[in-house]
């Protein structure tokens, strides 16, 4: 997460629809411009959030209520597999799965885990993520990535 238009995917409707389909098996595949459009200003609410989480600022008034906004409309309801009936709509729309990743972010900026939102330490890397470790000291988004980058350099530095 963090500000990286260089990596944005979600150009179309069908791109938002084809995330949505990878991560949320029950949703309708009918995305509109809005859905896009709304999808972008959570994940943008978001990640400046997470940013200023990550550095122990106080978030932007308005990003906290972009996402109070989405976790307030409808989400996806849990279902018992197994039944007979299924009750209500059976497939979710793009709005209820904007909702629920709303609610996710909310507990993720709860005080329980808000030490846990980092900035990548790697010199060329803006992304923020969450140290799901147990030890709680991950430094990088990625070991793969990052994390092999700095430890390639600081080898060779060692080495020369």
């Amino acid at each position: 997460m963090g500000e990286a238009p260089s990596r944005e995917t979600l150009h179309h409707p069908e791109d938002f629809a084809a995330w949505l389909d990878g991560r949320f098996p029950t949703i309708d595949g009918t995305v509109t411009s809005r859905d896009l459009i709304d999808a972008k200003a959570l994940r943008a609410a978001v990640a400046r959030v997470a940013t200023a989480v990550s550095r122990g600022a106080a978030p932007l008034a308005d990003d906290i209520d972009v996402i109070n906004l989405f976790a307030a409309t409808p989400d996806i309801p849990p279902a018992l597999a197994g039944g007979n009936r299924q009750p209500g709509r059976t497939r979710a729309r793009p709005g209820q799965a904007l909702s629920a990743m709303a609610r996710e972010a909310i507990e993720l900026f709860s005080p329980e885990f808000r030490e846990r939102i980092r900035e990548c330490a790697a010199d060329d890397c803006n992304l923020v993520f969450f140290d799901g470790s147990r030890s709680n000291n991950r430094r990088w988004c990625s070991m793969q990535r990052c994390g092999n980058r700095a430890k390639v350099r600081a080898h060779r530095a060692r080495a020369s």
